[in-house]
């Protein structure tokens, strides 16, 4: 029957999409080393690392021999740290150019089962995620310019204090380094806190008490180390890598930062390093030319990836000062929050090629739970809203496989009188369906256009940090990860296999055992999925099954 064969078929191609998106992940050959020299690994070290302009009217990158003292970046030599704690955010800020080598986000445990220790989004303990920034002087005369004119990521500040605490009442909070260059050039490199936000603001204050004048950018770059390989199938096929905005939103993975990196102007926009749940971004103010740029450079843990922006020059006359800002949000993906920082920016929380309809559901689920305060009643009340949208489909869909069911024995019969000729049962079981008004296509196609919605909120259920370690009731504490009891993927089972004893059987034998296998094999799939997306699922098939249940005794009572 056509209706069995597409319940087969659809569960069968979830399977193999699933199937696919893991396989994306993992096929992906890993990247090519070429060999490095020890004198190249110097070098690297020591300048590879900055932004190039390769732009003809953009300077040349300052050359390493000009500055000889300065001692290249990831040694293992320690410069001093300052550390800074928000009520969000616990960040360490390395005096060795003012990077931020460590940011833990507070309110975003681990885990639960270390509830008091943050996530940990920017690190530098083997792997590398950390948040860079600096300035550089211009080339103006031709020759290369002394890094004693500006300070890089690289140049040693001073630092005022070494702790930084938000205070109870206290809204904002500044930490501040100072460098000093030759001629009596300073910059002071000031990091803006402010309280329940995961946005920096990040400047440098450039004061020129000198008889020239001082031209130069600032840059930002984030810093990522190399992805160690997963071949898990469990793993969720979320990406993991650089990205960026300039007017629209386009993912650029590290392999592509290896074979294509690019180097283009942009006005506004954004540069980021995204993963599961959080994002580390470089955010431009609106409308400001900066050049975009991205690089493949080796570190000391392996290849690493740059993704950056430089702004345009400024000039700092004799006896003034000037100032350079830039904006870092490092935390995790709040759509609310992001929207209001930078256009563009909640796009990070990516559902593909399902967006218009992942962001109305997210809407939804968001508005009930804004109503009910549990995520998991939300994900009930949403499938409850869904249902309803397309119960007119779905009762069409039940009543044909109803009626299919009702004039079983007479298929039956048919099979039986024509088993040596299919063409006469052909146009037989055509005369019976027009006789019956029954329409073999009806089971099928309604429940067709719910597949999209399906996937749509599989996508919000796995993207959406807000149900990131959000419990809902008696053992499921985090209804991002697996039931750890499988008690929901079982019931889900449970439910598909009533689903299809409603639905009518079907006709050849081979077919009937898979169809008595699938919810089997569905439990067993099923059961290392987000608890949240197996309520879905699970509500789903009973809202389903009453729904059918009804309709089927209604059909069987009827009289044609």
């Amino acid at each position: 029957m056509a209706n069995q064969r597409f319940f087969l078929y659809l569960a069968l191609a979830f399977i193999l999409y699933m199937i696919w998106l893991t396989w994306q992940h993992e096929q992906v050959p890993p990247p090519t080393v070429p060999p490095v020299t020890q004198g190249e690994v110097r070098d690297l070290a020591q300048a590879e690392d900055l932004p190039e302009l390769l732009a003809p009217d953009m300077p040349e990158a300052p050359a390493p021999a000009t500055a000889p003292e300065r001692e290249p970046p990831h040694t293992s030599a320690r410069t001093p740290q300052v550390q800074v704690t928000t009520d969000v955010l616990d960040v360490v800020i390395d005096t060795r150019g003012g990077d931020i080598r460590q940011l833990d986000t507070l309110t975003y445990p681990v885990s639960l089962q270390k509830k008091d220790v943050g996530f940990r989004l920017l690190h530098d303990d083997g792997r590398t995620h950390i948040a860079q920034s600096g300035l550089r002087h211009d080339n103006i005369h031709g020759q290369p310019a002394p890094a004693s004119l500006a300070p890089s990521h690289h140049e040693i500040y001073t630092a005022e204090r070494s702790r930084y605490v938000l205070a109870d009442g206290q809204d904002r909070l500044q930490a501040r380094l100072v460098w000093q260059g030759d001629g009596g050039l300073q910059v002071e490199k000031i990091f803006t806190f402010y309280r329940g936000d995961f946005v920096i603001d990040v400047s440098h204050r450039v004061l020129n008490p000198g008889p020239a004048p001082w031209t130069g950018r600032q840059y930002q770059q984030l810093r990522h180390s190399d992805i160690p390989e997963d071949r898990s199938w469990l793993r969720l096929p979320t990406y993991t890598g650089a990205a960026y905005y300039d007017g629209a939103y386009h993912k650029h993975s590290f392999d592509d930062i290896e074979d294509e990196p690019f180097n283009m102007q942009v006005n506004g926009g954004w540069t980021a390093m995204l993963q599961h749940y959080f994002v580390s971004a470089w955010v431009a103010e609106p409308e400001q030319a900066n050049r975009f740029y991205s690089k493949r450079v080796q570190g000391a843990d392996g290849p690493q990836y740059l993704i950056g922006m430089l702004s345009a020059s400024q000039t700092v006359p004799p006896g003034a000062q000037g100032e350079f800002k830039r904006r870092l949000y490092a935390g995790p993906k709040l759509q609310r929050s992001m929207e209001e920082i930078a256009p563009g920016l909640d796009l990070s929380v990516d559902y593909g090629m399902f967006s218009i309809l992942s962001k109305p559901l997210f809407w939804l689920l968001e508005w009930f739970h804004k109503l009910v305060g549990n995520w998991g009643v939300a994900i009930i009340l949403v499938t409850i809203a869904v249902k309803l949208v397309f119960f007119k489909l779905s009762e069409a869909s039940y009543k044909s496989m109803a009626r299919m069911r009702k004039i079983q024995p007479r298929f039956q019969a048919m099979r039986e009188r024509y088993t040596d000729d299919k063409q006469k049962l052909n146009q037989a079981l055509m005369e019976m369906y027009k006789k019956e008004k029954i329409n073999p296509l009806g089971g099928c196609l309604p429940i067709l256009v719910q597949i999209p919605v399906f996937l749509a909120l599989y996508w919000v259920l796995v993207e959406s940090v807000e149900l990131r370690q959000a419990p809902f009731m008696l053992w499921i504490h985090d209804l991002s990860l697996r039931d750890p009891v499988f008690v929901l993927p079982l019931l889900m089972g449970i439910t598909m296999y009533i689903q299809f004893k409603l639905n009518p059987a079907p006709p050849d034998p081979m077919q009937a055992k898979i169809f008595a296998m699938m919810p089997i094999m569905m439990t067993a799939f099923m059961a290392f999925f987000p608890a949240g997306l197996v309520l879905y699922w699970l509500v789903n098939n009973l809202l389903s099954i009453a729904q059918q249940y009804v309709i089927t005794k209604r059909i069987e009572k009827a009289d044609y």
